[in-house]
């Protein structure tokens, strides 16, 4: 099975060959971003997939938050822009749990931390269960929903 950056590596080849300019432009900058990583950690080898998935959803957090940006200062054409590179990237994401699923293990959790449990500690054991297989944000939003 490839890894995931032997098929960004392919899909790179692909978007050349296709003249696909904006696949292309992204998936060279998420590839950049991985190699800086690489050389921020000073790893010799190719990046693992944790970095691989942790440096994806960096890149993705920043272009929704640049999207949002661009939305609230009417610039719906950069906003856009923003929003087709993220669908290109969140292509290579792990396969996501559901909001059913997320919800069913932070219940498990706040049970198991018995009375009055803190929304620090549910949350962090909340993302280190749904670890590269759920939003930060959308377990925030359950875990409040659960608490309050």
């Amino acid at each position: 099975m490839a890894t995931t950056l032997e098929n960004i590596q392919t899909d790179i080849k692909t978007a050349m060959k296709a003249k696909e300019k904006e696949r292309l432009l992204t998936l060279r900058m998420f590839s950049a971003a991985i190699k800086n990583k690489q050389i921020e950690l000073k790893e010799r080898d190719k990046a693992s997939e944790k970095i691989i998935i942790q440096v994806l959803k960096s890149e993705i957090k920043k272009r929704k938050d640049a999207a949002e940006i661009y939305r609230r200062g009417e610039r719906v054409e950069l906003a856009e822009k923003e929003e087709t590179e993220i669908k290109i990237l969140e292509k290579y994401l792990p396969e996501q749990m559901s909001e059913a699923d997320i919800k069913i293990i932070i219940e498990k959790i706040v049970t198991d931390a018995g009375e009055n449990p803190d929304f620090g500690q549910i949350m962090g054991a909340s993302m280190a269960k749904t670890k590269g297989q759920a939003d930060g944000n959308v377990v925030s939003k359950i875990v409040e929903e659960i608490l309050n």
